[in-house]
């Protein structure tokens, strides 16, 4: 029921969400006669796509999430290395039979450094289909692909396929680390990382944070920003979603603190 809800609030919160629901809004105004109504709904809309599409803002927001765990500290014997879901897209992976990544891309690149690094680890990738109504393969599955397409033996591969969120993530992945002897790595983007950690603790998961894929340079300040207004737009956004995430979360329970540190 926390997914479904989630996700539909998450429908009508995201950004663009808004701006259609007050571009809707303001051709509704038009039609009623309500002619001052309707301008000024229209020039918030422009304030708001103005202001989050050519500034930092999104890149200030993100940052407190993406500095919260620094460098993580290099552990010298890792018997489990846990990727979470979220570097790919199911869809084309799905129909191609590919692994078609997205911006969070890194998660994979890393766990296979880390995968290098330790030849011993297992390498747990937890990732289910987080489309609601689609049927895809899950993204562990599109994961597999990957490591093996880079030489990584099958057998070190666990996947965790049924999760569709993080809470679930940390759930069905404390099953799959039961009897690990050795330290375990948690890989995932840096601005996710304070939800992950709080919600393994949560599980009772005694994790070594590695996070990656990074959004910020973390020594943002709020300035006009006129080179990539699509990617502005998308860091705030990732970087919206992940603070009402943190929020919900610490309100249901879920998580311990509002924003989980070292």
């Amino acid at each position: 029921m926390f997914y479904v809800v989630s996700k539909l609030f998450w429908l009508v919160a995201q950004p663009i969400s808004i701006v259609f629901l007050l571009v809707l809004t303001g051709l509704v105004l038009v039609l009623m006669g309500r002619r001052k109504a309707a301008i000024a709904t229209l020039a918030l809309v422009l304030i708001t796509v103005g202001f989050v599409s050519y500034t930092s803002i999104g890149a200030l927001l993100i940052q407190p999430l993406e500095n919260r765990f620094g460098e993580p500290r290099v552990p010298s014997n890792v018997s489990a290395i846990v990727m979470l879901g979220g570097a790919t897209t199911a869809r084309p992976s799905t129909a191609r039979k590919i692994v078609a990544l997205n911006d969070a891309g890194e998660r994979l690149t890393t766990t296979l450094w880390l995968a290098q690094q330790y030849p011993a680890a297992r390498i747990v990738l937890s990732g289910g289909g987080a489309l609601v109504a689609d049927a895809a393969e899950s993204e562990a599955e599109t994961a597999r692909r990957f490591f093996l397409a880079m030489g990584i033996e099958d057998s070190r591969l666990v996947l965790e396929g049924t999760s569709r969120n993080t809470i679930e993530n940390a759930r069905f992945t404390r099953e799959l680390l039961a009897g690990a002897e050795g330290e375990i790595v948690l890989v995932t983007s840096a601005f996710h990382m304070p939800r992950s950690m709080g919600l393994f603790r949560k599980e009772g998961i005694d994790v070594i944070p590695w996070p990656t894929d990074f959004r910020s340079t973390g020594q943002e300040s709020l300035a006009l920003d006129l080179a990539n207004p699509t990617r502005n737009l998308e860091t705030a956004t990732t970087a919206i979603r992940e603070w009402i995430g943190l929020v919900a979360y610490k309100v249901s329970g879920q998580i311990d603190d509002w924003l989980p540190a070292p």
